[in-house]
């Protein structure tokens, strides 16, 4: 039986957990009363299709099945998890929870998306508390892997633990929070800085615009990569933490802000924000804006991915559980399939279509791959010996965007003495998009000069060499550019 989860309440934040879920495998289930729920969900998985698959440099696992359900008894029966996300009343949420718990399974675990109710206060007059977790994400949910995990006593170490597992499995990242507080923790940051960033405005020191453009330009970054202790850590310099408390402790003390203040909403401060913010991003739909974001999110978590660093080494351990094993074939007949992803955001170029470089990017990715299946892995290439590639040639045959899930097949045309000689066909599904042509070179890494490979990597790649002798001879092989 496959897994599966039902999604109460199907807003942005909703919609977002049933895009994570299905996007990671799992059926989902949704109830939401409101007529346009389908459409709505439609479009955020639609955005979540296009941007999460391409922060994996694996395939993902297969889609689940989506639903949508009339009553919320045949939305929850017998699913693993149900994540309530309706708004934020707390008579609502306790009334949801009393009707589902009727109908759930005694082991489920509902998780709630509430960023400021605390779990103790929604477990009152449920039937089972100890089922019921606060389980708070950021919007996007299927992007942003935080989620703030809140229980009490009432929830059982082993109910924890599972929870956790379960919000690893699907690519998160589990903070366990583990005394209750109003907010959480994140969000009472993210409410300091927008209470300081209403004064600024009313005290017309700075624009919406401006603001943001100080977050997004500077600290903002920061954060995104190393946090608050750890940056001011460095800011101490070689003396570390200490010293930077010794330097700026002081500032403390110092009238900088009003965060023990707070402006009265008022309708000319609301107007104030909402005129500002309408002139800063008016000029966009909400679509528009959810694409940007995902564009630049994809940009930077990618980018934090090639160096190993904050949410990147999540999204590599991600990659390491749902990948596929390296391993010779079991057919070696059979040509080779060394690359299976999805086309990211920021591999596509100014045409719209993959840049020509991504192509070099993923045949290498598929030499590597072939490399590593034959034993000229990590621990090899750190041995002394490794391939170094002496020519390529790539046929362009068709286009490929983002998004786009491909896969590459290798044939070994020679592998003998110090060559490697590989022929590599890059598809989306049937459809042929382009070939690569690599003839490599066995070598020493310490003369880097041609040198003969370890006998056991020898014997692997003649082993697929000569069952892929039997292949036809692919089409483009030994051919130079085509001139018509």
């Amino acid at each position: 039986m496959g897994k599966s989860a039902a999604i109460i309440g199907g807003g942005v934040i909703g919609g977002g957990w049933a895009a994570r879920f299905l996007l990671m495998g799992w059926d989902v289930r949704v109830f939401d009363p409101d007529p346009e729920a389908q459409r709505k969900i439609g479009e955020v998985i639609d955005n979540a299709r296009r941007s999460l698959p391409g922060l994996s440099d694996v395939a993902l696992p297969d889609e689940g099945v989506l639903s949508f359900h009339e009553t919320m008894s045949e939305a929850v029966a017998g699913v693993t998890w149900i994540q309530e996300s309706v708004p934020e009343r707390l008579e609502l949420k306790r009334k949801v929870y009393q009707t589902l718990q009727v109908h759930c399974s005694a082991d489920a675990i509902i998780g709630s998306s509430t960023s400021g109710f605390k779990p103790s206060e929604l477990q009152v007059c449920a039937t089972r508390p100890e089922q019921i977790v606060v389980t708070h994400p950021f919007n996007p949910v299927y992007l942003l892997p935080l989620i703030e995990l809140v229980p009490t006593d009432a929830n059982a170490p082993e109910m924890i633990a599972r929870a956790k597992d379960i919000l690893t499995e699907i690519g998160m990242f589990p903070l366990h929070v583990r005394a209750e507080i109003d907010a959480h923790i994140a969000d009472r940051f993210l409410e300091a800085v927008w209470r300081e960033a209403l004064w600024l405005i009313k005290d017309g020191i700075a624009t919406t615009e401006e603001i943001d453009n100080a977050i997004r330009y500077g600290f903002g970054l920061r954060w995104a990569q190393m946090g608050l202790f750890e940056t001011y850590r460095i800011a101490g310099g070689e003396a570390g933490m200490r010293h930077f408390i010794e330097q700026f402790g002081p500032c403390l003390s110092w009238p900088w802000t009003k965060l023990m203040d707070v402006p009265e909403l008022t309708d000319e401060l609301i107007d104030q924000v909402a005129d500002q913010s309408d002139a800063q991003s008016g000029h966009m739909t909400i679509r528009e804006l959810e694409r940007a974001r995902d564009n630049n999110l994809v940009t930077i978590l990618r980018g934090l991915k090639a160096q190993d660093f904050g949410a990147g080494a999540l999204l590599n351990a991600q990659d390491k559980r749902i990948g596929d094993p390296v391993e010779m074939p079991t057919d070696p007949s059979a040509r080779v399939v060394t690359v299976r992803r999805a086309v990211p955001l920021d591999w596509t170029d100014y045409n719209g279509h993959m840049n020509e470089a991504r192509y070099l990017q993923a045949f290498g990715d598929a030499t590597d791959r072939l490399m590593e299946i034959v034993g000229c892995d990590a621990d090899y290439i750190a041995s002394g010996g490794s391939y170094f590639t002496a020519e390529t040639h790539i046929r362009h045959l068709d286009e490929v965007h983002a998004g786009s899930k491909i896969h590459i097949e290798t044939q070994v045309l020679m592998g003998e003495g110090k060559k490697m000689h590989l022929f590599h066909t890059m598809y989306e599904g049937a459809r042929e998009l382009a070939t690569g042509e690599h003839m490599l070179i066995h070598v020493s890494l310490e003369t880097r000069k041609a040198s003969e490979p370890a006998t056991q990597i020898a014997t692997a790649l003649a082993i697929l060499a000569d069952a892929h002798a039997a292949l036809p001879t692919p089409a483009g092989a030994g051919k130079a550019i085509g001139v018509k």
